[in-house]
């Protein structure tokens, strides 16, 4: 028997500049796995660096030269440009468990050889469901040990894919025992190449054995997560990473560290305060580690907790003092986060100081200094103070970003100085920026305290000519329309927002509407309203419940308090539900028995699914816990959001899942209606530039699939069918692309018409989504493939 063991790896990159990505100490693969073979095989099976390096291998894989530099990424990071050296004793290398393999020469079969020979060369270049076909044939004389020489003659060739097929076929048959260095060894092939969903799959059948993973696996797959566009799989880097801690013990080495951290701190500051918690406890595991720590991890914290709600000023004064008994200067990140913070508390005297220092730095000053001076004086009662701060900022030769005139627009508004407020909201259309929202929102914000109703008009006309409509700004418009009695326009607005799923209704538009209803006395419309209220869950005031009630005394009607409804899915909500898990939602079990869950899960760098999310939290609203009802506005609506435990459910469940893996419905043929088309379209398709449409298919076998097709094919729509991994794709070309968009286009979303383009970063990070419309390798694979498995 001979060893394949992980070798020892070069040193890692001295710096690292990209917020996702990092060196890998063991990116490359182990020297030697000893194996004898025909002529058709190499005597000594070596596992060595691959010649051409994947995409994601070019950017984890470290240099052996020290003095190479990592590439710098170019887009938007706090830490954009910096270098993060890692410690010297962090460059050693971190082994996984030996494999043992088997000598082909010591098999005392010919034939045994033979067939395992012609096995390797063979089972590599074929599709899945040949590959399968072929290992079916060989039950009969085919050993564990047998099929681990294939897996890892697999790994040797680089064809990852091919391994993993091998290794799924092996956990599936009696015979096989637990092999953890093999599961290693594939997982840890898999993350290199960025295929983080198949790494996780083997990496979670580990954990269900009972085995903590290696370091190695727990390491490259953190770098996998954190590798993938758009930042998309950092909450599961993050969870990796914790129990990589927790569970497995070990002690991440520096640089794994910070790529964590920048990940962390390389989303906008909204967005980033979330991670606050994560942040810290990545920074705890560097200094109990006894690591050195970077600089920027010091700012990175402190940028953190200036975006905080409520600041912890104890914390922010403790990390300046470790950042200077570790002899780094406050850079001009840490003086605008801490004008930040002091602006926040209102504290003029630490800001101005901040401030002071700031400019004695003799460094470029920042539009986001004169911000927290802005929001500053607004806070203590003088906005012309902060109108001066603008000013002054232009007269510097700084030039006002989006973010400043959002600021001072919203100072002069809520300072009620009108003409101070439309000469600032002029002179910001007139700049061509984009992000022209939230202006045209505080300003209809001042002229509805103002009761000025056509001012308020005139500019909810204009923000539509140059904004996409959102629900803040029709309900604004609503409640001016209630206030001044135009109860008919105000039914027509709210009609347009209920059609409009972009827009959508909720609880205060509804109460908006039953009190211009209850002051018009129009109180069979106000009961409607009132009716829609109870099913949907919206909180109601006492006062126009008590208004409907005394109202309808009059007419002998008693409008009940309301009272429990019972939870039934209705059929638009059931269709939306059907084109969701078509496109990759999830339903869980619950404790209960027979009760389950729906998982609501949208891409946050997706345009289109920014704008879903909003609509499915509306259709859905009645179905959600009651902490995701209390948001204020849509803005607030997390990316992942699950349903209340029902068992209405469970029908669901059963038809898409079985075992916990995604299946199609025997009866799927049935249920493609044009409204199944158009959400299944919006939340797992997209539209080529070339005006091709694609759909993937989640879960579901060569049979489901053909049953799909024959559907579509009796609404004349002609579709081909391309099998990627364990997905199947539908698509439409030409005129039949066209004829589904004429099908589904009363159902898709008004703002989707132009999200819809395939962007570069909504490929998935296993390449589930490809942007390759020539299907002709795969057309009508189906048919053959029926045969096949």
């Amino acid at each position: 028997m001979a060893s394949a063991s992980p070798c020892a790896c070069g040193a890692p990159s001295p710096s690292l500049r990209c917020p996702l990505a990092l060196s890998l100490p063991f990116a490359s693969f182990p020297p030697a796995v000893r194996l004898a073979a025909p002529p058709l095989l190499p005597r000594r099976l070596a596992i060595s660096r691959p010649r051409a390096a994947s995409a994601l291998e070019a950017l984890v894989q470290e240099s052996d030269d020290e003095g190479d530099e990592a590439e710098e990424e170019v887009g938007a990071g706090l830490f954009q440009g910096e270098a993060w050296a890692a410690a010297a004793e962090e460059r050693d290398a971190v082994r996984s468990p030996e494999l043992q393999v088997f000598e082909l020469e010591e098999l005392p079969e010919q034939w045994r050889r033979s067939r395992i020979a012609w096995l390797c060369k063979e089972l590599p270049a074929y599709k899945h469901s040949t590959f399968t076909r072929i290992l079916n044939a060989q039950r009969k004389w085919i050993t564990q040990d047998d099929a681990t020489y294939i897996a890892v003659h697999c790994l040797r060739i680089r064809n990852n894919d091919a391994a993993f097929r091998v290794y799924s076929w092996m956990v599936r048959q009696h015979w096989y025992r637990f092999n953890f260095a093999l599961a290693t060894r594939v997982s840890d092939c898999l993350a290199r190449e960025g295929k983080v969903e198949k790494c996780r799959e083997v990496f979670d059948a580990m954990v269900k054995q009972g085995r903590v993973p290696a370091e190695s696996t727990f390491h490259i797959l953190v770098v996998a997560y954190l590798s993938v566009p758009g930042g998309r799989c950092l909450e599961e880097a993050c969870t990796i990473y914790n129990q990589m801690i927790q569970m497995g013990g070990y002690k991440p080495r520096l640089n794994l560290h910070n790529s964590v951290f920048r990940a962390l701190v390389s989303k906008t500051g909204g967005t980033a305060k979330h991670n606050l918690k994560q942040a810290e406890f990545v920074y705890h595991n560097i200094v109990t580690s006894n690591l050195a720590v970077h600089k920027d991890v010091f700012v990175g914290l402190i940028w953190i907790h200036s975006y905080q709600d409520v600041i912890d000023r104890d914390r922010i004064e403790a990390l300046r003092d470790e950042m200077k008994r570790a002899g780094c200067e406050e850079t001009t990140d840490v003086l605008v986060s801490l004008m930040r913070a002091f602006s926040k508390e209102g504290d003029i005297k630490e800001t101005e100081a901040t401030w002071y220092r700031l400019l004695q730095s003799g460094c470029e000053l920042p539009a986001q200094a004169y911000i927290c001076r802005m929001e500053l004086y607004a806070r203590t009662g003088e906005p012309m103070k902060s109108l001066e701060i603008f000013k002054e900022m232009k007269g510097r030769n700084v030039p006002p970003n989006v973010a400043s005139y959002h600021k001072i627009i919203e100072i002069m508004a809520k300072a009620r100085e009108i003409d101070t407020a439309e000469k600032l909201m002029d002179e910001f259309v007139e700049s061509h920026m984009k992000h022209l929202m939230p202006a045209f929102i505080n300003m209809m914000y001042m002229y509805l305290d103002l009761d000025m109703h056509e001012k308020l008009e005139q500019t909810f006309t204009k923000c539509l000519g140059r904004c996409r409509p959102n629900r803040i700004l029709y309900t604004i418009y609503l409640e001016s329309l209630v206030r001044i009695g135009n109860i008919a326009k105000a039914e027509e607005i709210f009609g347009e927002m209920h059609k409009n799923g972009t827009i959508g209704t909720n609880a205060k538009s509804c109460n908006i509407m039953l009190r211009g209803y209850l002051s018009a006395e129009d109180y069979q419309k106000a009961e409607s309203i009132y009716d829609l209220m109870c099913k949907k869950k919206y909180d109601l005031p006492v006062d126009s419940f008590e208004k409907l009630q005394s109202g309808l005394l009059t007419s002998k009607k008693v409008v009940k308090p309301p009272k429990p409804v019972s939870m039934k899915l209705d059929e638009e909500q059931r269709e939306i539900l059907i084109g969701l898990l078509l496109g990759g939602t999830q339903i869980e079990s619950h404790a209960r028995k027979g009760v389950h869950i729906v998982n609501f899960k949208f891409q946050e760098d997706y345009n289109a699914h920014s704008v879903l999310r909003a609509h499915i939290h509306e259709r859905f609203f009645e179905w959600l816990p009651s902490a995701c009802r209390s948001l204020n506005d849509d803005s607030e609506i997390p990316y992942q959001f699950s349903s209340i435990p029902h068992a209405h459910f469970g029908f669901f469940a059963d038809q898409f899942f079985l075992k916990g893996q995604p299946v199609l419905p025997k009866l799927v043929h049935r249920w493609l209606s044009p409204r199944v088309l158009a959400y299944w379209f919006m939340f797992g398709g997209f539209r080529l530039q070339s005006g091709d449409i694609v759909l993937k298919v989640s879960g579901g076998n060569v049979d489901g699939v053909e049953r799909i097709v024959n559907s579509l094919q009796t609404q004349s729509l002609t579709c081909k069918v391309k099998r990627k991994g364990r997905f199947f794709w539908i698509g439409f070309q030409g005129s039949n692309a066209d004829s589904f968009w004429e099908i589904i286009e009363p159902y898709v979303l008004d703002s989707f018409t132009g999200s819809m383009m395939q962007e570069s970063h909504s490929i998935g990070s296993d390449g589930s989504r490809d942007s390759d419309t020539d299907y002709e390798d795969d057309t009508q694979r189906y048919n053959t493939e029926k045969t096949e498995q």
